[in-house]
């Protein structure tokens, strides 16, 4: 693959890991102890090559993304599902245990909103969805978010996260009845 990005990750192994699938140049943050130093690097980084956050589908990955994103608003994410970040031996969860095909999709499918339309989704969309607000939401919205490639989120934060990315009220639509069809079988 040729990424003109920069990619920010966690630690070493996840260096590794996506230099081996990728070939591209990484930051590390040192987990979730990112300090003042790494985050000017993003940003210039950010200034000259642009950067793609790319942390672990758990709670100091989404801290990381959070905070780098505050800071620099203009960042890309990838995302992978957790399901596809665990340990062969089931004993740890990381970018540095996904395979190489699925760290080159989660880069091929890194959201780019410069072009994108603001997008409002209401609460009652996703209460009609079933996302909030259903006994079965928490799972729907699990499998949403893996279909949309958009990270694990729970209720309150899904629709900030489906306007941050500018999911269109279509898509939304569309992937919901993709979640429905799932349903049925």
């Amino acid at each position: 693959m040729n990424i003109k990005e920069v990619i920010v990750v966690e630690g070493k192994s996840d260096t590794v890991a996506v230099k081996r699938a990728t070939g591209a140049d990484t930051i590390e943050t040192n987990g979730s102890a990112i300090d003042e130093d790494t985050l000017i690097r993003i940003q210039h980084a950010e200034d000259v090559r642009g950067v793609i956050v790319f942390t672990d589908p758990d709670y100091p990955g989404r801290r990381i993304r959070a905070i780098i994103e505050e800071r620099i608003p203009t960042v890309k994410h990838a995302f992978l599902a957790k399901k596809k970040t665990i340990a062969k031996n089931g004993k740890g969860l990381g970018i540095e245990h996904a395979c190489d095909e699925d760290i080159r999709e989660a880069i091929r499918s890194v959201y780019t909103v410069e072009d994108a339309p603001v997008v409002e989704i209401t609460l009652v969309d996703l209460m009609e969805a079933n996302l909030i607000g259903h006994p079965n939401a928490r799972r729907r919205r699990e499998r949403l978010s893996d279909l949309l490639q958009i990270g694990q989120v729970n209720g309150k934060g899904l629709k900030k996260r489906l306007e941050m990315f500018r999911i269109s009220k279509e898509k939304l639509k569309d992937t919901v009845q993709v979640l429905d069809k799932e349903e049925e079988k």
